[in-house]
């Protein structure tokens, strides 16, 4: 007999867009960015969010948290911030004759890292570990970061004053970089006669729970992919390693996060496998920020559709 009392962990596809739906109340005008951040943490990954100040960055992780009802640490990134600020540290204390640890803001199921461009490269680097195996390493002890765990970081961008480039091994450790972009004409007037979004943010009530986050990771694991499926992925792959203009190709991770993300977008529109639309769906936000441009002709996203072109459909 079924435990009333028992959290429910049961997901299907329309709690996930319902979730979506709701979020959009709050990050108006941007259902594109908001389904690719849902995709990317129902894939297990990480989130990198690129743009001017201004344009609802935290607000979209804040939101994404919210609806979820996952715990929230938010971690402001500076040029003075130390590693031990974000992981913790272990204090002495003289009653128990011995160290303890207490936890930094990175114990939480979902760490908004703002600005983390604005942090020197030592800082950038204590998100490494956390990012890859889910734990931190601190004093020479391991420590199991929540589950699930995701990082949600915003950068503005590098040419602006006062940022430091992620290095290419932090980069890869997202799954998934986006951009937030200015919202249409009708949205921003619907922006400037609503409610104050903090307001509204604190009135949102959570969708889900984060069992049923974890079942979602789990469901989106099984979405079917097939041979030949797998072999388009690995042609777009490949396709950039030949590419004239591509400074370094594509990673196996890369590859790896690329499948990750179309089973997770598959997963959203209740399909039991995936098919190539879903993998060029998120093409863009998985390898863009991966794709080193050889030349100063065109930027990564138009590298992206340029390789989506080249290579033939199953």
């Amino acid at each position: 007999m079924r435990d009333e009392t028992a959290p429910d962990t049961s997901i299907d596809t329309a709690t996930l867009r319902r979730a979506l739906d709701q979020a959009a109340e709050i990050v108006i005008g941007k259902p594109h960015a908001l389904r690719l951040a849902l995709t990317c943490l129902v894939a297990n990954g990480h989130l990198l969010v690129e743009d001017v100040p201004g344009v609802g960055k935290t607000t979209l992780a804040q939101t994404l948290a919210k609806v979820l009802g996952l715990s929230l640490s938010r971690v402001q990134f500076t040029s003075d911030l130390l590693p031990a600020d974000v992981l913790g540290v272990s204090i002495y204390e003289p009653d128990q004759h011995a160290f303890r640890f207490h936890p930094g803001p990175i114990f939480a199921q979902v760490v908004l890292a703002d600005e983390v461009n604005r942090a020197n490269p030592k800082s950038q680097s204590a998100l490494l570990e956390a990012m890859e195996e889910r734990q931190v390493t601190v004093d020479g002890k391991t420590h199991a970061l929540p589950e699930p765990f995701f990082v949600i970081a915003t950068q503005n961008p590098t040419e602006q004053i006062g940022t430091f480039p992620l290095p290419e091994s932090q980069l890869d450790r997202f799954l998934m970089r986006i951009d937030v972009g200015y919202p249409s004409e009708q949205a921003e007037l619907e922006l400037l006669a609503g409610a104050d979004r903090r307001q509204l943010l604190k009135q949102l009530q959570a969708s889900l729970q984060p069992e049923q986050v974890l079942a979602a990771q789990a469901a989106a694991r099984a979405v079917k992919t097939t041979p030949p499926l797998l072999q388009y992925v690995l042609d777009l792959v490949l396709t950039t390693r030949r590419h004239a203009k591509v400074k370094d190709g594509l990673s196996p991770r890369a590859g790896l996060a690329l499948k990750r993300a179309a089973q997770a977008w598959a997963l959203l529109d209740g399909r039991p496998g995936v098919l190539p639309e879903d993998v060029q769906a998120v093409f863009p936000a998985v390898v863009g920020h991966r794709l080193r441009s050889a030349s100063e002709d065109g930027g990564a996203s138009d590298l992206a559709q340029q390789i989506l072109q080249q290579v033939a459909v199953p």
